[in-house]
Order: C-alpha cells, then structure tokens, then sequence
C-alpha cells in the first residue's frame, strides 16, 4: 500500500487519465450543430456518434481486461493512448457522419484501456475498506474535465470550428501518455500464468460474473451510468435548441452539474465516516428516483426553464456522486486477482448501458425533453431494484 505522498500523486495520474474520457464525450457536445452543418446532417444523427462512441468503450473494455492482466496495467496503456492519439485526429477528418461514427468508435476502444486500468490499479493498491473513499477521491480529481470540457469546447467550436475539437482532444492524449511514461508506477507487472486463449478469457469472465455480488451491484452501477450518458445525450438539444442556451453559454451549464456530481462524490466521503457504503448506496437511489421523476414532471406539464432544469439535473447529478463509488466498490471488493477482469466487466456494463440509454434518447426524439427525462428515470428505477437485490446477498455473508 503507498504512503500519503504516493497516494496522491497515484490518484492525480489516475484522475488525469481518466478526465480522456468525459474529455472525449463532454468537449464535443457544444459542437454537435456545427459538426451537422459541416457534415450536412441532423443534430440527432450526430448523437449517433455518441452512441458509438459508448459501444467501443463498452467492447474495448472487455478486451482490455486480460491484456491488462497478462502484460502489467502499463504497457497496454501506453499503447492505447497512442491509439487513441490517431483516432481522434481521423475523427477531425471525418468527410461524413458515418465517417466519424465509425472513427469514434475505434477512439473509444483506445479510451477505454485507462478505464480499465484506473479501477484495476485502485484495487491493487489499496485496502478493500478504502476503495468507495479513493474512487470518491478519483471523481474530485477527473471531475474536472466535466467542468471545463464543454465550455472550453463551446470557446473552440466558436473560434476554430468543430474539428478544433478533436484537436485539442489528441494534444490532451499527448500530454496524458507522457506522464504515464515518466511517472505513474507499475502496479502489477506481467504475469505469464494468465492465458489469452479465448477459453481461458472466457473462464475468467464467466468467474467473475458468476460471484454472486458482481451482478447485482454490477448492474446497480451501469444504471447509474445510464442515467448520466442519457442525460448527456439529451442535454446539448434540450438547452440549446428548446431553450435557447448558447454553445458558450451551455458549457457554463454543463459545467455545473459537473461540480454538483464532484460534490456528490465529497459527500460521500463525509458519509462514508459513518455509514456503509451499502447503506448510503441504497438510500441515495431511493432519492434520486425520486428527483428524475420529478423532472418528468417539469418536462409533461410545460415547467420546463433553464432555471428549472440546472436545479433538477443538479439534485440528480449529486445522487450520481453519491450512488457511483460506493457501488463500484461493492462490485470489485471480492476480486483481488482477477481484478483487471472484474474492473473491464463493470466499465464495459456502464459503457453498454451509457450506448442503449444515449441510442434510446436520440431513437425515442420527439423534440421535446420527454425521452432524455423518461431514460433517466427508468435507468434509475432498474439501479434501484438491482442494487436492493444485490444488498440482500450482500447481507447473507457472515
């Protein structure tokens, strides 16, 4: 286990590597007008390129699992990041939407190797009783790219055009691999007991969903994505085109429900000083039900305002501070040497759920924000009854 100093820089690197990803959904959401325009389509198809980009981080995953296992959390990682690199710059030189689709697509399977590693190295490194703080502490940190992503994205877009973006999002990757090469340590090194043929992968998996905490939890936790990514896919339509919100403008409101998440996860810190991750987990998701139907509410009866609409969206992404890292440390508090698997199985489950909750979104648009709304609150209604679910395995055990 690292000393205080360590762990600091370990959950800075961490955070810095994982802000790749909100970087890579958040940054580009002011641009969606403009890439339609450019590439002469609608708004609600370019929404497809997030959907896509959900589905290869949810396959990616699952393939960097193992790699991650059998050749140390380090190399896989510095690899894909330079994939990733390449990929973003294609998506700059997409010449249609199914171009940029199909680019995204492969942008995200290299995003998705920091995923994997980020929650396999907090596993490695630390006590099974730390890890909701520590994942708490890694949202403070990569909590950021949320805040800032959309608005400098939305300065971008409107100085530079939208494949400024993409970019940007390459230099980003640049600066990432290079302070994983100079400084993030190897967690765990290779191992050459772990198998890559496809039957061994195959029993490792079906180990790990097998465990009877891994499912329940697991799905607890994809839920909880769904609800973010469906909000994510809504957003940019629901507060530029019904109300009239700035691509300037809606990085600032963007952001704000980035710090109102960031400060769900700082409660949960507090929280966890006298309660159990389980029981914060399952009580919170009682109250976020309750405020995403509320904002059913907002949308069905016309009291739908900007004003209206931070304040609900906010209350909901505190409850996903709360709700996420307790969670994920139920799912991953039994494996220990299949951790790398067990980490790839729960980001590729929150990826899935993040490509069918934005896919549903754009699917079900009715230019209103009925579907972003309804896609919120169904995902959290099925959380709830996984997570409760799972809380009754979770209590059999001695």
């Amino acid at each position: 286990m690292p000393n205080k100093k360590q762990d600091t820089t370990i959950i800075l690197i961490l955070g810095g590597m994982n802000m790749i990803g909100p970087f890579t959904t958040d940054m580009y959401l002011p641009a969606f007008s403009a890439i339609a325009n450019g590439l002469h389509t609608t708004v609600h198809v370019v929404g497809y390129s997030l959907s896509s980009y959900f589905a290869g981080i949810c396959l990616g995953q699952l393939m960097h699992g193992p790699l991650v296992d059998r050749f140390g959390r380090k190399k896989p990682l510095l690899i894909f990041l330079g994939l990733y690199i390449i990929s973003t710059l294609a998506c700059s030189q997409a010449a249609s939407v199914e171009g940029l689709i199909v680019y995204r697509f492969f942008q995200a399977l290299a995003a998705s190797c920091g995923m994997v590693v980020s929650r396999a190295v907090v596993r490695d490194l630390f006590p099974a009783d730390k890890i909701a703080k520590v994942f708490s502490m890694l949202i403070l940190v990569m909590g950021v790219a949320p805040i800032i992503a959309p608005t400098v994205g939305g300065y971008v877009v409107a100085g530079w055009g939208w494949k400024a973006v993409f970019w940007t999002l390459a230099a980003i990757g640049a600066v990432v691999l290079l302070l994983v090469f100079l400084i993030l340590p190897e967690s765990r090194g290779a191992d050459k007991t772990v198998s890559l043929r496809p039957a061994a992968i195959f029993s490792r998996y079906r180990l790990v969903f097998s465990h009877p905490q891994f499912k329940p939890f697991a799905f607890a936790t994809a839920m909880n994505t769904g609800g973010l990514f469906a909000y994510i896919a809504g957003s940019s339509f629901v507060y530029m085109q019904l109300l009239g919100v700035s691509e300037k403008q809606f990085g600032w409101v963007f952001g704000f429900n980035a710090v109102c998440f960031i400060t769900g996860s700082q409660i949960n810190r507090l929280l966890l000083r006298f309660s159990k991750s389980y029981l914060i987990a399952a009580r919170m998701v009682i109250f976020q039900l309750a405020v995403s139907l509320f904002l059913i509410l907002l949308v069905a009866n016309g009291w739908m305002t900007v004003a209206t609409l931070m304040a609900t969206t906010g209350m909901y992404a505190v409850c996903l501070g709360v709700i996420g890292p307790n969670t994920m440390a139920l799912t991953l508090h039994p494996f220990v040497n299949n951790a790398g698997v067990a980490s790839s199985s729960l980001g590729s489950l929150q990826m899935g759920a993040g490509a069918v909750s934005a896919g549903l979104v754009s699917y079900f648009s009715s230019g209103t924000a009925l579907p972003m709304a309804a896609v919120m609150a169904v995902a959290t209604g099925l959380g709830l009854v996984s997570l409760h679910v799972g809380l009754k395995t979770y209590r059999e055990k001695p």
